[in-house]
């Protein structure tokens, strides 16, 4: 199961899981799912929106990390210096908390209508917390 659906406030995505690049964040992804929460927008890391997921462990360390997502790429934050913690980047984002500097996995890639995922953050940082829920396609 390489590919997902994430259904987002009025919009919905197909996604590819990276699992050649972040294995272990894939495999604990995909025991979670269906996964379900709510987005709100970023406060830190510029056009983003994320899910702070709290004290919730997937039992991952660092792979395939970076500070940086492009638009369209989930990373997911295992914890550590901040609250373990999802983020979709919509445009320019430099990953960090009220900490500083983070790095997240990039485990899994919106395939298409990256548009639609500008207009989901911009809802999102106009109208407040969207539904997300991350289903098998």
């Amino acid at each position: 199961m390489d590919e997902c659906r994430i259904v987002a406030g009025p919009f919905s995505f197909p996604a590819r899981f990276e699992t050649a690049r972040a294995p272990e964040t894939c495999g604990a992804f995909r025991r979670q799912m269906p996964f379900a929460t709510e987005i709100i927008h970023v406060r830190w890391s510029g056009e983003a929106i994320w899910m702070p997921l709290g004290d919730l462990q997937f039992g991952v360390g660092y792979e395939n990390a970076t500070s940086y997502p492009a638009p369209g790429q989930v990373i997911l934050y295992p914890g550590g210096v901040s609250e373990t913690e999802i983020l979709l980047g919509y445009g320019a984002v430099r990953f960090a908390s009220k900490a500083g500097q983070l790095a997240g996995n990039h485990f899994l890639t919106i395939t298409q209508d990256l548009d639609k995922v500008y207009e989901l953050g911009r809802l999102t940082l106009l109208k407040g917390a969207q539904p997300i829920r991350f289903e098998a396609a």
